[in-house]
């Protein structure tokens, strides 16, 4: 991988939308200023710097990811866990987490924010555990500093996850540091309700945002609801989200609709999490094992703000993964039975909306971020991923992959070929 400094950018050229439509995009000052359709023909202003030839690529929104894990990313070869459940994935993270250093969760965590960089996403919210026993700020003093490192390349914000058993003045310690939001899994703790209680409380004083790992299960009460209730009051514009949310997809119409109707009345967003949930949840199961998604089109259907994310990377939560939004997006048509315009939303309109940054994308005024994929078509993006592209942040040029591809000449004459296909 080779760097070099980011390019200021005025006009991408021949740029095709995912609706087919040719265009040329206008930005000044990292900010949409018109798209107009092409005007063909080779591009006459080669040598200027400014300008980008997008022909053969499709434009897109620059996804945002609103569920990651920088800080536990990239540890499965260090760790080697088991394959398992939620469970059983915490309690190795826990046993390699007492014996990691700063430095190395910096590393980490750089190298994934990169490599999802380089894949298009040029926004990230990640969660970072507030650490139980000695040393509890290393992995935000970690995350802190991965953030202000890449500032202009991608922006980072950090939600400090206070699961059950960390103490509130290392949560408040954390947060001391910089870290952005409030966020744990209440749904772990032995009083889900008074563990939801006791970290809304610290997010109202200090008067932060909450994004919550909420009903990570398939069974089990519904703790969105007593979420949804207690920030109802709080100021509008308040930054509120809850990740997964599994236990809803599990729940009969029902049950379901007036669950909704708390999280609209409140104004919170989802964030669905495929790649990991799907790996997570059912392994008790021994068949009709359940996809362990939210409710996706019913949230999508009552106009909920949702957002789609691929949580962990190649970690004991997930062994997989390919730090790329278009993995996700195809998670989501496969296995949320989303289509392909609804899932692309998803990792990028979707999750900007939840993480309330501004509407971004190939319209006058939206911030001028971009992911431009060699591709014919959205189809074709979402399916192949082709790895030739282009990614633009606030107005410039941060990162650009190009492959090449050689196959060998066929030893059969290609008429046979035809023959025998």
């Amino acid at each position: 991988m080779t760097t070099q400094l980011p390019r200021t950018l005025t006009l991408l050229r021949n740029a095709t939308l995912p609706s087919g439509a040719v265009v040329d995009v206008r930005i000044e000052d990292g900010v949409v200023l018109s798209v107009d359709p092409a005007q063909g023909g080779p591009t006459d202003d080669a040598a200027d710097d400014e300008t980008l030839d997008l022909t053969g690529h499709v434009l897109l929104t620059a996804p945002a990811e609103p569920h990651a894990h920088l800080d536990k990313a990239r540890s499965w070869d260090l760790i080697r866990p088991p394959m398992g459940d939620l469970r059983s994935a915490i309690d190795s993270w826990m046993e390699y987490a007492a014996t990691m250093s700063v430095e190395s969760v910096a590393d980490r965590a750089r190298t994934q924010a990169l490599a999802m960089l380089s894949n298009g996403t040029t926004a990230i919210r990640c969660h970072v555990d507030v650490l139980v026993g000695p040393e509890p700020l290393r992995g935000a003093e970690a995350l802190v500093q991965v953030r202000d490192e890449l500032a202009g390349l991608i922006d980072i914000e950090l939600v400090a996850l206070a699961g059950p058993l960390s103490a509130d003045e290392d949560l408040e310690a954390v947060l001391d540091l910089g870290v952005d939001l409030v966020g744990g899994a209440p749904h772990l703790a032995p009083d889900p309700s008074a563990d939801l209680a006791r970290l809304l409380a610290m997010a109202e004083r200090r008067g932060i945002g909450v994004d919550l790992h909420t009903d990570e299960n398939l069974d089990g009460a519904v703790t969105l609801t007593q979420y949804a209730r207690a920030v109802r009051s709080w100021p509008a514009g308040t930054s509120l989200s809850a990740g997964h949310c599994v236990r809803l997809g599990t729940l009969e119409a029902a049950e379901l609709a007036p669950v909704i109707a708390e999280v609209l009345a409140s104004d919170i967003g989802i964030v669905t999490l495929p790649i990991t949930n799907l790996y997570l949840q059912g392994w008790e199961r021994e068949h009709s094992v359940p996809r362990g998604l939210t409710a996706l089109r019913p949230l999508l259907d009552a106009g909920v703000r949702v957002g789609a994310g691929a949580d962990n990377v190649q970690d004991p939560f997930n062994p997989v993964g390919r730090s790329d939004a278009l993995e996700t997006a195809s998670l989501l048509v496969t296995a949320g039975h989303l289509t392909l315009d609804e899932a692309y939303a998803a990792v990028s309109d979707g999750a900007r909306s939840v993480m309330h940054l501004p509407p971004a994308g190939a319209t006058p005024g939206a911030r001028a971020e971009f992911l431009a994929v060699r591709a014919a078509t959205l189809a074709d993006a979402i399916a192949n991923a082709p790895a030739d592209r282009f990614v633009i942040h606030a107005g410039r040029l941060v990162a650009h992959s190009e492959t090449r591809r050689t196959v060998a000449a066929p030893l059969t004459a290609p008429s046979l070929l035809l023959e025998t296909r």
